[in-house]
C-alpha cells in the first residue's frame, strides 16, 4: 500500500507531462513536489512544483499551476482520491482528499501489521554505532542522548524492514588499563583473583587513584607501561585481569541498558587491535600518510586548524602507539568489507563532527567506502543542560551519573502516580511509575531537535499537558478506556467492518493516521527523531479533538468510530515503541 504522498506524486508527475509534453522529451527528471499542509485551511496536501517550472516554461507560476491542475485526474484505478483542489499564493495547489478514500485507507492500514507501511524493495544492512561507554568508568548523562537516539534509530530501521547491527564502540583498550591493572595488583589483588566482586563505583575510584599515581610516580608509570606491553602481547595474567575489569564494567552498563530498554553489542577498541598495524601499512602503501613530528598523519583537503594551517589526522603516534582515528579507520573498513554495511550511522556528540568528517573522507580516499554503495552518516547531538542553561552536573559540580538521573526520574514519577492513583494496586503503581519516569526522560530528549542543546527538567517532562510522554500515554489509555467501557477487548473488534469518516474531526484524524508511513520515511532520511514525536503529538491532539466532537458509545457510528480509535491506539503504540516509550493500560 503506497503512501498518499507517493500516489499524489505519481498523479501530478503524469499531469505535468500531459500539460507540458516538451519537458518529458528533454529527458530531465520531473519532480512533482508534494508536501503535507501545515494548516487545515490549505487542505491536506500541497503541490509546490509550479514555481520551479517558471524558468523552463517562461510562464507565470499561477498559469502553470492552473494547467497542471486541469490535467490532474481525481481518480486512480477507479477510486476517487481528490475531493477538491485550489490554487493559492504564487502557484501552490492545495489538495483536499476525498473522505471515502481516507476511510478506505484507514481500514487497510488497520488491517496491516505494518500500519500501511510498504516493505522495502531492497533490505539494507544498517550498522548503527551508539552509546560508546568507557570501561572502568561509569556511564554519565553524556551517554544518555547517544543511547536514546541510537536505540530509536535501530528500532526505526528494524520496523522499516532492514537488517540492523547495533554496536557500542566502547573504550576498553590502551594505556589506562596498564595503570589500572598495576594499581589493582598493588592495592586490591584479591579483586583480580576473583575473590571479591566490587561494583563499578569502586572501579572508578581505583582508576582515579591509579591516574594520580601514574602522573606522580615514575616507577609506577614504568610498571604500568610494561603492563600495557604485556596486555597488547596477550600475556595470560594481564589478559585475565583486563577481562575481569571489563566484566565489572559490563555489569554496570547492562543495568542501565535494562532500565533504558536498550539492546546493543559491545564491540570495543580491543576488537580492532589486531587490525591497526595493517591499517597504517595499507594507508602508507596508498600514499595517504605523511610523517609529521615523528607521527604518521593523513592531511585531507578542506581541514585546517584555528591558525589556518592543515589539520593532521594522526593514525600512529610518534611513540608507535595508535589512537581513536586508527581504531575508527579499522572499524569502518571492517563494517564495510566484512559486515557488508549499506549504511553506517555514528551517534555521538557534536564535538566529534570534525573527527568523523575526516574519518569518512580518508576512508573514501583509501577505498574502504564507496559512496555509491555505502552511505556513512554522523548523527551529532547537542548538550544536556541543567535548568540554569549550563552543562548538566550535580550540585557538587560533578558530572551526573546516568543511573542516578534515571532513578530520580522513576522516584519523581512514583510520587505523581501515588498521588493520582492511591487506590491502584502497589505492583501496578510501581510499574506505571517506571514506564512514566523512563518514558518521560526519553521523550523529552527525542522531542528536542538532536542538533540543539536542551534543558533537562523533571517537572516539565513529567507534565500531563503539552508535548510529553505522559500526554501521549494518556491518549493511548483513553482508547483503552473506551473499549473497556464497552466491554470489548482487541480480539472482539471486527476489523472487517466499514469505516465511514464524515465529521471534519474524523476526517482530520484519518488523514493524520495515513501520514504515519510518510513520517517514518522522512525520519529515516533525516535521522531526526523529533519528526516522529511531532507527528505523535499531532495525532494525540487530533484524537482529543475527535473525542470532544464525536461521541462513540451508543451512536449509529459506534463501530466505525471504534475502529478509528483502534487505528489511533495501534499507531500511538507503534510510534512510542519506536521511541522506546512503553504504553500502559491505566493511568
Amino acid at each position: 500500500m503506497y503512501t498518499v504522498i507517493d500516489i499524489l506524486k505519481k498523479t501530478f508527475q503524469r499531469s505535468i507531462i500531459e500539460s507540458f509534453p516538451d519537458l518529458a522529451s528533454d529527458g530531465g527528471v520531473i519532480d512533482a513536489e508534494i508536501t503535507r499542509s501545515t494548516q487545515s485551511k490549505f487542505g491536506h496536501y500541497q503541490f509546490n512544483g509550479a514555481m520551479k517550472l517558471t524558468k523552463q516554461l517562461r510562464q507565470n507560476p499561477r498559469m502553470i499551476a492552473e494547467q497542471i491542475m486541469n490535467h490532474v485526474g481525481v481518480e486512480i484505478d477507479g477510486e476517487k482520491i481528490i475531493a477538491s483542489m485550489e490554487i493559492a499564493g504564487p502557484g501552490f495547489i492545495n489538495i483536499t482528499l476525498d473522505s471515502s478514500f481516507v476511510s478506505s485507507r484507514v481500514k487497510k492500514a488497520l488491517n496491516s501489521s505494518r500500519l500501511g507501511l510498504e516493505k522495502p524493495e531492497e533490505i539494507k544492512k544498517v550498522v548503527i554505532d551508539f552509546c560508546g561507554a568507557n570501561t572502568a568508568k561509569e556511564m554519565h548523562v553524556g551517554h544518555l542522548r547517544s543511547s536514546i537516539i541510537g536505540e530509536t534509530l535501530c528500532r526505526l530501521f528494524e520496523f522499516l524492514g532492514h537488517d540492523v547491527l547495533r554496536l557500542s564502540h566502547i573504550g576498553d583498550w590502551g594505556t589506562q588499563f596498564g595503570m589500572l591493572i598495576t594499581y589493582m595488583k598493588d592495592e586490591v589483588p584479591e579483586v583480580l583473583k576473583g575473590e571479591q566482586a566490587p561494583d563499578s563505583t569502586a572501579l572508578v575510584q581505583w582508576y582515579r587513584e591509579a591516574k594520580k599515581r601514574f602522573d606522580a610516580d615514575p616507577v609506577f608509570k614504568e610498571r604500568s607501561q610494561k603492563e600495557v606491553v604485556a596486555l597488547q602481547g596477550g600475556e595470560l595474567e594481564a589478559m585475565k585481569a583486563w577481562k575481569h575489569i571489563c566484566a565489572i564494567s559490563h555489569e554496570s552498563f547492562q543495568e542501565i541498558y535494562d532500565i533504558l530498554d536498550v539492546t546493543v553489542i559491545e564491540r570495543g577498541e580491543s576488537f580492532y587491535n589486531s587490525r591497526l598495524s595493517g591499517i597504517v601499512q595499507d594507508l602508507e602503501e596508498k600514499g595517504l600518510v605523511t610523517i609529521s613530528d615523528g607521527a604518521r598523519c593523513a592531511f585531507l583537503d578542506g581541514f585546517i586548524n584555528r591558525e589556518g594551517e592543515p589539520l593532521p589526522m594522526i593514525i600512529q603516534k610518534s611513540d608507535g602507539g595508535y589512537n581513536y582515528s586508527t581504531t575508527d579507520m579499522a572499524a569502518i573498513r571492517h563494517r564495510v568489507e566484512e559486515e557488508n554495511a549499506d549504511r553506517i550511522i555514528y551517534v555521538t556528540d557534536a564535538g566529534q563532527a570534525t573527527h568523523f568528517a575526516m574519518i569518512f573522507k580518508l576512508a573514501e580516499k583509501a577505498g574502504y567506502v564507496n559512496p555509491e554503495k555505502t552511505q556513512v552518516h554522523h548523527v551529532p547531538f547537542g548538550l544536556v543542560c541543567g535548568e540554569d542553561g549550563k552543562k548538566f552536573r550535580t550540585r557538587s559540580g560533578d558530572t551526573e551519573r546516568l543511573i542516578d538521573l534515571l532513578n530520580e526520574a522513576i522516584s519523581r514519577a512514583q510520587a505523581i502516580v501515588d498521588e493520582r492513583n492511591p487506590d491502584m494496586p502497589e505492583e501496578e503503581r510501581v510499574e506505571l511509575a517506571r514506564c512514566l519516569g523512563i518514558g518521560a526522560v526519553k521523550y523529552a530528549d527525542l522531542s528536542s531537535n538532536r542538533t540543539s542543546d536542551y534543558i533537562f527538567s523533571y517537572d516539565r517532562m513529567l507534565q500531563f499537558e503539552g508535548n510529553t510522554a505522559a500526554f501521549l500515554m494518556y491518549a493511548y489509555v483513553r482508547v483503552v478506556g473506551i473499549k473497556r467501557k464497552l466491554g470489548l477487548d482487541e480480539s472482539e473488534l471486527s476489523l472487517d467492518s466499514e469505516i465511514n469518516l464524515n465529521h471534519p474531526s474524523e476526517i482530520a484524524l484519518g488523514v493524520h493516521l495515513l501520514q504515519f508511513p510518510e513520517v517514518l520515511d522522512k525520519m529515516a532520511q533525516e535521522l531526526l527523531p523529533n519528526r516522529l514525536t511531532d507527528y505523535l503529538y499531532g495525532l494525540a491532539d487530533k484524537f482529543n479533538a475527535f473525542f470532544r466532537d464525536c461521541r462513540v458509545e451508543g451512536t449509529e457510528e459506534q463501530n466505525s468510530r471504534l475502529l478509528l480509535c483502534e487505528a489511533v491506539a495501534r499507531t500511538l503504540k507503534k510510534g512510542l515503541e519506536i521511541l522506546g516509550v512503553k504504553t500502559v493500560q491505566r493511568m
